[in-house]
């Protein structure tokens, strides 16, 4: 197969786990519609940051050390479940807090606004890198597609195909639950809303947690 062939493969098989629900999923619709589009956009951002870490973590042969070294492989979903569940008691935790749309949409402080997307944007990456079983899922196909001496063009292209495919399905996803519509239907129940987000976070950091443990 040729690089070009190679590459849509993995750009293919990338979509299609990008769009399948997911905790990157449930933070970046959260953040969207709760903060603003550029919050959103600014996470989508994120989880383009992350996906370039693991797809230049999988290119460097992180697969063939996690299966060297197990109790490395369960440390990292063990603190990965323990930061998603940590997210969804911040969710719970918030859910009954009015927000305020004024500052959070339309604030035209620049301080604010920056600091805001920084967070957005930090929260996403480390949601992305909390799932140790994506680093699998990359390092699995590049595996299986990739030839067995990778051509320059095609280390260099992967990364920026991986961000590309990343940040632009969580930029659909933040335009999406950011238009004046979602985020009148998110205002109208908040409460539930953050914590079915929560529980749905948490039991996902629970699930990681407990699949890391019992694979000791």
């Amino acid at each position: 197969m040729s690089s070009a062939g190679v590459f849509i493969s993995i750009m293919a098989a990338l979509a299609v786990g990008a769009m399948s629900p997911g905790p990157s999923f449930v933070v970046v619709s959260r953040i969207a519609i709760s903060r603003s589009r550029l919050d959103g956009l600014a996470a989508a951002l994120g989880m383009g940051a992350g996906g370039v870490v693991f797809a230049v973590l999988a290119l460097a042969g992180l697969t063939a050390l996690l299966s060297q070294f197990e109790w490395l492989y369960v440390l990292l979903k063990v603190a990965g479940g323990a930061y998603l569940i940590y997210i969804a008691v911040n969710i719970w935790r918030g859910a009954a807090r009015p927000l305020e749309v004024s500052d959070a949409v339309h604030s035209h402080s620049v301080p604010h606004s920056h600091r805001t997307r920084m967070r957005s944007f930090t929260t996403s990456v480390l949601t992305q890198l909390s799932n140790p079983k994506t680093i699998i899922v990359y390092a699995s196909l590049f595996a299986a597609l990739l030839p067995r001496t990778v051509p320059l063009d095609l280390m260099i292209a992967l990364p920026l195909g991986v961000f590309a495919v990343e940040a632009g399905w969580y930029s659909i996803v933040a335009f999406a639950f950011s238009a004046r519509h979602p985020r009148r239907l998110y205002l109208a129940a908040k409460s539930w809303i953050d914590r079915a987000a929560g529980a749905v976070m948490g039991g996902l950091g629970l699930r990681l947690i407990l699949s890391g443990l019992s694979a000791r």
